[in-house]
Order: C-alpha cells, then structure tokens, then sequence
C-alpha cells in the first residue's frame, strides 16, 4: 500500500486531494499534517498529526521523523510556504515539484509579472506601490479604478477595487502595505483558470475552467474571496495559448503543477493573473469526479508511474459541465442545461400567471 503525506489536512484543498486519490480505487495509506489543532479534527486521511508552523524551530526534526515513522513514499502540499520548504529539501524527500526558480518567481506576484511582461505574456500593466507617488501614479495611468492586492498571499487576501486614491492610500497604510501592494488595472468580472500537469518540460493534461462567481463575495471589501462558488468547464484557445507562454516564462522546462489565473480584460482578452505553482485549485474534485483525476495522474508521475490514458492533453473533459459549491454543502456536479433548465420553466410560468385570462 502506498503511503502518501498530505500538508494542511483539515483544508478544502487537501480535503479535496485525498478525495481524488480515494476515487482512483488504488489502496493508499494517506498520512496527514496540519497546523491547526480545530482543523486537525476535520481530516479525512487515515492518519493525521499536530505540526507547528514551517517556520517553527524543530518543524524540520519533526517532519523528518514522521517521514521515518509512516514510510512515506510521496509528499503533496497545497500551501505555499510548505511547498518553499519541501522544495528546498527535494534532494531528500519524495516530491514532484515545479523548479525552485520557477516557485521563487511565482510566488511573487510582481516578480512574475515582471517576468511576464519581460516575454511578452498578456498581463495587466501593474505597479509596486513602494510610496504614495506611486499610487497617485497608478491612479493616472490605470485608473479610474485600480486594483490594489498584496504581491505575496492567496485567496484575493487585503485585495480592494477602489477609484478613491484617499482610501487606497489608507488601505495601504492600515495593512502596512508600502512595498508590499501592487495596483493594477482593474479588469472585467469574467475568470478562467488552466490547471496543468507537466513533466520535464512535457505538459501531460491540462483543463480549462470559468469561474460563474465567488462564493459569498457580498462578505468581502474586492468581492473575490479565493472560494470559486459555480465552475464551469470550457475551451478558450486565447487561455492556452497564455497560460503556455506564462508557465514557459517562469520555465522552460516545466515539471509538477502549474494552475494559471486569467481575467478577461474589456476587449475579450485573457489576462495572465497569477499561477499558482505547485498546487492544484482547490476545486480539482470537480474535474476527477468528471473523469478527469489529476491528483491520481500527479500521483502517479511523482512514483514513476505510468499515467492513464487520456482522450487529448488539453481540456479533455466536455464543455460545459458545472460544480456548485456552497458552504457546508456537498457539492453538485451538473451541466449549465440543468441549471438552465428551472429558470426556463419559470419564465413560462410566469408567462402563464401574467397572461389575461379571455372571457
């Protein structure tokens, strides 16, 4: 039985993993580690621990020794502090990991976008607010609205659209942000993502999504929460064709996962965002419960394995098949007709209730 350690147990993301890897019908012994005494609790691997914080003395002796306890055979993370430390120890540890100066510069929103930009990959023009000269220059050249966001951190974390340079500079100055922020031109509500799966510079399978809305944007000040509520399968040659460019950017050589966030700019074009390297999004259930498994495909490269087969590389699932989510809420998987399917229905009802009724 092959046993598997899994970072940030108690989390939707590896949550999700270990789901995946259990729909493989493949006997693993997963082994979990989390941070979070409450979330700890929540975890749905065979086995899990306590752990403190990576940059905790003694985290590197404790994770050595449960490697030697539980035998483990292959390491996935979905955090990216975690996944800095697992990199800089992959000489000795099981891990299928992008390159280290592919994760330095992605991990690193305006080191990534530089980089980008430098190749040519279509991003939206953005600036380090290093003072406030440089806000009032954002606000000038890509405003009127401009979108603030912490350069390092996930999930839309302290991101804020705003056309007030005042409440922008005091946003800033609240989260001690000089130096730390960046602003950017804000762009439409419309998002895909591209989640791929590389080896040795070969990519393996990649599949596109449309982010329908975050679940509860109406709780936060950028309306992004980092929680996808409807996705959608889909095919965009423009998203590839960007989310290729911006992944050989940071390497040419690409290995392990690279998830690429795009946002369409007002013209119809998709703008490179983010990759969230090493990792996949949080709703990669979505695709192995449509027949796509990438954690078992990931899996299997970082054991040597030889992969399933698959129907074509890039987006072989259909379009148009949904995953709705909610809080504590099992999630759905459907086609955009069933979703459809009741709003028709009502209009025609309301059609009737509305039509006089001819003496």
């Amino acid at each position: 039985m092959t046993r598997i350690l899994v970072h940030g147990t108690g989390g939707a993301p590896a949550a999700n993993f270990i789901r995946s890897l259990q729909l493989a019908g493949e006997p693993f012994r997963i082994v979990g580690i989390d941070i979070d005494k409450y979330n700890l609790r929540r975890s749905e691997a065979d086995r899990s621990y306590l752990m403190p914080r990576v940059s905790d003395a003694g985290y590197g002796t404790l994770y050595d020794e449960l490697m030697d306890l539980e035998q483990i055979e292959f390491i996935h993370s979905q955090i990216d502090q975690e996944i800095s430390f697992l990199a800089a120890r992959r000489a000795r540890l099981p891990v299928f990991l992008p390159s280290d100066a592919a994760i330095a510069i992605c991990l690193d929103k305006m080191r990534s976008y530089d980089t980008w930009k430098a190749a040519g990959v279509p991003v939206p023009e953005t600036v380090l607010l290093r003072e406030v000269a440089d806000l009032s220059h954002a606000f000038a050249s890509l405003g009127p609205t401009v979108w603030i966001r912490e350069v390092v951190g996930s999930g839309g974390r302290n991101a804020l659209p705003t056309d007030n340079i005042t409440l922008a500079r005091e946003w800033i100055d609240r989260h001690h942000g000089w130096g730390r922020f960046s602003a950017a031109r804000c762009l439409t509500r419309d998002t895909v993502t591209w989640m791929s799966i590389w080896q040795q510079g070969t990519l393996v399978v990649a599949q596109s999504r449309r982010r329908l809305y975050w679940e509860s944007a109406n709780r936060a000040p950028a309306g992004v929460t980092g929680i996808t509520g409807t996705g959608v399968t889909c095919s965009d040659p423009r998203a590839t064709e960007a989310a290729m460019a911006a992944i050989r950017a940071v390497d040419p050589c690409p290995n392990g996962i690279h998830s690429i966030d795009m946002t369409y700019d007002a013209a119809g074009l998709p703008l490179v965002t983010e990759n969230n390297i090493g990792r996949f999004f949080t709703t990669h259930l979505f695709f192995a419960e449509a027949g796509l498994n990438m954690p078992y495909i990931y899996t299997c490269l970082g054991l040597g394995r030889d992969v399933p087969p698959l129907p074509r590389r890039i987006n072989p699932l259909p379009d148009g098949l949904a995953w709705i989510r909610g809080m504590d809420m099992t999630p759905i998987l459907t086609t955009l007709e069933e979703i459809e399917r009741p709003v028709i229905e009502l209009q025609q009802r309301l059609e009737r209730a509305c039509t006089p009724i001819q003496p």
